[in-house]
């Protein structure tokens, strides 16, 4: 895949990955016109010229060499079952430290690629440029994001600047043959604005598009062609890369009571959705409501475990989910009945390192980065785990690098 990803802004995540786009149209279209200002309710025909299609010869894949030593993990991404990326960090004398890691059988062995030569950090850090995130739309085609962007087209062997969205990306994923991003302004300190834009651009490059201002959202879910976002109280979901898009009110609209956290796309026509509120004491009350017409209609499905923090929900499955929540320790919740009961399918006594990336390759194969880097040559000393699952969530266990 290219996976699920965040909670905050921009280092800690739980979203998902992009695969080919459903044809099912949405009830509103975004705007054409590039950094445009339309608000998401209005419905605007599309005027721009498409990019033309680049064409790509052949690629031979980078072979790699050593994975550098104390390899720490801060954002994965999946293109198959069995081939992934990793970016991270590791100690070196020289900075930036960035790294990126692959594999080719899950996890069994790893090889180093190169890495955009800027450091590894957070969108709300201390100013300049730094990156936090890796995607790839297969396995010759990815994109290194952060304050700015960097694409490859031979798979991590090259990598080039390339024109942003504009503000610092917090979530980036590829569907149907659009790159979406997630922006939001961030300032050193300061954190980063609860408003963000959802942008496009054509995978084959090209100018960026406004698709809507978002409220409150941290991550893009994609599943199934479908791509979805937390819009404040609503979500907003595109099956068409954002050329076109519709929002629905969620069931969770009070503060501090039941708000809209995070949401996972289960099939072409499922979502998920996690709300939370009654913080205490390292405890936070979980709902999990679930759709079978992309978010026009919601039932009430069940209660995850209130310990920690929702850090996000993924599924590979309508019938089996996982939550990420991080407090005193770090939980991952699973149920394997369509989130009507719950247990814990993995806990680290961490202090609440968190996560990163919770998503799914497919119905079986998942990923999540545990105790994710979070600055160049890990200097907080950051486990940057990868833990897998192969039955759904049920169970989870780390690879090594």
């Amino acid at each position: 895949m290219t996976t699920f990803a965040l909670s905050g802004c921009g280092s800690l995540s739980s979203g998902s990955g992009g695969g080919n786009g459903a044809t099912t149209p949405a009830a509103t279209s975004a705007s054409a016109a590039p950094t445009s200002s339309a608000p998401a309710t209005a419905s605007h025909p599309a005027t721009a010229t498409p990019a033309p299609a680049k064409t790509h010869q052949p690629v031979t894949m980078p072979a790699g060499g050593p994975v550098p030593g104390g390899f720490a993990a801060a954002s994965v991404t999946f293109v198959s079952t069995q081939e992934a990326f990793v970016l991270g960090t590791a100690p070196c004398s020289h900075a930036p430290c960035t790294s990126i890691v692959r594999t080719l059988d899950r996890g069994a062995s790893w090889r180093g690629l190169p890495a955009p030569v800027v450091p590894l950090g957070q969108s709300q850090g201390t100013g300049g440029a730094a990156v936090w995130g890796i995607r790839f739309a297969d396995p010759a085609h990815g994109f290194v994001f952060g304050t700015g962007l960097w694409e490859t087209t031979d798979g991590g062997e090259h990598w080039a600047a390339v024109t942003g969205p504009g503000a610092s990306i917090v979530s980036l994923e590829v569907i149907d043959h659009q790159l979406l991003a997630l922006t939001v302004v961030c300032q050193p300190q300061n954190g980063c604005a609860q408003e963000g834009v959802l942008m496009r651009r054509p995978l084959a490059g090209g100018s960026w598009y406004e698709v809507a201002q978002v409220a409150n959202a941290h991550t893009i879910a994609t599943q199934a062609g479908v791509a979805a976002v937390v819009d404040g109280t609503n979500v907003l979901v595109t099956a068409d890369g954002g050329l076109t898009y519709s929002t629905h009110a969620t069931p969770c609209t009070t503060q501090g009571v039941a708000y809209a956290s995070s949401v996972a796309v289960t099939g072409t026509s499922g979502l998920a959705l996690l709300c939370s509120g009654g913080a205490a004491a390292g405890s936070v009350e979980k709902t999990v409501y679930v759709s079978g017409d992309l978010g026009a209609h919601w039932t009430k499905a069940g209660l995850p475990a209130r310990g920690g923090d929702p850090f996000g929900i993924a599924a590979g499955t309508p019938s089996q989910l996982v939550v990420a929540a991080a407090s005193g320790a770090s939980w991952l919740y699973y149920s394997g009945d369509s989130a009507a009961k719950w247990g814990t399918a993995y806990v680290s006594g961490d202090g609440g390192l968190g996560f990163n990336d919770l998503g799914f390759t497919s119905a079986t194969d998942g990923v999540v980065v545990h105790g994710p880097a979070l600055n160049d040559n890990n200097q907080d000393g950051r486990p940057g785990q990868l833990l897998l699952t192969s039955d759904g969530g049920a169970s989870w266990h780390r690879v090594q690098f």
